[in-house]
């Protein structure tokens, strides 16, 4: 009977074992994670399906997914690689909960407030590799009650923000996007804006609070409503910068605050009757120029971008929706792509990106981000992360477009797309000129 009794008590542990083992390696579905930034916990949207090593994971940038590149789920223990960032999170299961760590490699300049890891005027020769690991936390998600908020304040719209940096900016937008008491709002730079930051009011302390991680950016905002109709504005993406005001643009205006720059004109040509020329190794170590039969008396969207730069990410996820709408009316793009040392003996990040992203033009390694101005020296200004470039059929520059406003800026995203488009409709219009080429 002891016998008996023994074994069937041992079958009964290891039945509990494996289906805690089993209930532990169920992780499909919506998590609650955490990370820390400047000392701050930053919450973050996770997703998981798939089990194995069929497990993918997606980030969220508002909308906006980021997917894994390969992920797996085993023995208790979690990976999720994002290859185009050069991130992973490693975590592993324990009473239900994941625990670990996202260990990024990621590299490039340093980041100017923190924004978008651009260059200054000073150069970035210098500049340390932005490589680090961070704790990492999930739980699942438990849809909140809903609970009725009452005396929302409505702080939906464009604020102005006065913040002068090494770029020339005189000031920054703040765009929100409100819905009762739930927002969506960034921080619109020359450079482009920080990612979509999701949050909800606070009513107890009085503000706003939001962040986002999208595999490359964290980030945390506070938003506080004054009594004078301005917003107090508190970003934190790894340096604090103290409390920001924000006014509205007619307040701004009526105060005598400078405007934020224009995106249009931030970045010119040094000679507008001057063929811009380059001349780099694709990622097959192949040279492509501007002289290349592909690019003569087409319209081209040169690119001065780098995958280590969040706002390049966003820019290429569109610049792929233009090219497979206007390539066979003779629309081409080329990538003049600046990265780390690192980067550029392995090529890790840039083949992951151009997969990932499905980035059907050419990809040219044109030098490190400290090189940028000797290696596109027609362009004068030229300090953002991304620039593009619109060269007309004649090989001349047409119009330049500093940084890229993304989804998350709202208006701002929808005036980009207006402008792209149709610069670029009016330079497809246009004629190729006749070379002896061309009547040969």
């Amino acid at each position: 009977m002891k016998t008996l009794t023994g074994n069937l008590r041992g079958a009964a542990l290891i039945a509990l074992a494996l289906g805690s083992l089993a209930q532990a390696q169920n992780l499909k579905g919506r998590w609650s994670a955490n990370t820390e930034l400047g000392g701050a916990k930053v919450p973050f949207r996770l997703d998981i399906a798939g089990d194995g090593d069929k497990t993918i994971a997606a980030l969220y940038n508002g909308e906006d997914k980021e997917y894994t590149t390969s992920a797996s789920v085993k023995d208790g223990k979690v990976e999720l690689n994002f290859d185009h960032y050069l991130v992973s999170i490693t975590a592993e299961v324990k009473n239900g909960e994941l625990d670990g760590s996202i260990v990024s490699r990621r590299g490039g300049p340093a980041a100017e407030e923190g924004a978008n890891n651009a260059p200054t005027a000073a150069g970035a020769a210098a500049a340390p590799a932005r490589r680090g690991v961070t704790p990492f936390h999930a739980v699942r998600y438990v849809t909140p009650t809903a609970a009725e908020v009452k005396n929302v304040p409505n702080i939906n719209g464009v604020w102005e923000v006065a913040r002068e940096t090494p770029k020339g900016e005189k000031a920054w937008r703040v765009v929100v996007q409100q819905n009762g008491a739930d927002i969506t709002t960034t921080i619109l730079r020359i450079d482009g804006d920080t990612g979509a930051l999701t949050g909800s009011w606070e009513p107890d302390n009085g503000r706003f609070v939001a962040s986002h991680f999208d595999g490359a950016r964290p980030g945390l905002i506070t938003l506080t409503p004054r009594p004078d109709g301005s917003l107090g504005v508190e970003l934190n993406t790894g340096n604090r910068n103290g409390e920001l005001i924000g006014y509205r643009p007619e307040v701004a205006r009526a105060k005598g605050l400078p405007e934020p720059s224009n995106y249009q004109t931030h970045t010119t040509v040094r000679d507008p009757n001057e063929v811009f020329t380059y001349s780099f190794p694709d990622t097959k170590g192949n040279i492509v120029s501007n002289e290349d039969p592909r690019y003569k008396g087409k319209v081209v969207l040169a690119i001065v971008t780098g995958t280590w730069c969040p706002n390049c990410h966003d820019e290429a996820k569109y610049l792929v929706e233009l090219y497979n709408k206007y390539h066979d009316r003779g629309l081409e793009i080329v990538a003049l792509d600046f990265e780390e040392p690192t980067e550029i003996s392995s090529l890790k990040r840039v083949n992951a990106f151009v997969k990932q992203y499905k980035v059907p033009y050419a990809y040219l390694i044109a030098g490190q981000p400290s090189e940028m101005w000797d290696k596109v020296p027609q362009l004068v200004n030229l300090n953002t992360w991304p620039a593009t470039v619109f060269v007309g059929r004649d090989g001349k520059v047409k119009a330049t477009h500093a940084g890229f406003a993304a989804p998350a800026s709202g208006v701002f995203n929808e005036l980009l797309k207006e402008e792209f488009t149709s610069n670029i409709e009016r330079l497809l219009k246009e004629k190729a000129p006749v070379t002896s080429a061309s009547i040969r």
